[in-house]
């Protein structure tokens, strides 16, 4: 089953779209490129309390994937 992101709405896209930056903000880290104050300043950037919610929910999950603490 195939599904077409450009048909979702937009604030299901946002949410793919946090989704991916927490995963990637999380290997960074993990790769020591970054530091917790780039997910601090992230974090800050969002202006929906859903969304901020929504991402550090995401940050959590791909904590407990890559083991990062």
């Amino acid at each position: 089953m195939s599904f077409n992101l450009a048909e979702l709405a937009a604030e299901e896209k946002n949410r793919i779209e946090l989704d991916k930056q927490a995963a990637f903000l999380v290997w960074k880290l993990k790769q020591g490129k970054a530091g917790p104050e780039e997910l601090t300043k992230y974090i800050s950037s969002i202006r929906s309390a859903d969304e901020q919610t929504w991402f550090e929910q995401c940050v959590e999950k791909y904590k407990r994937v890559m083991g990062v603490m």
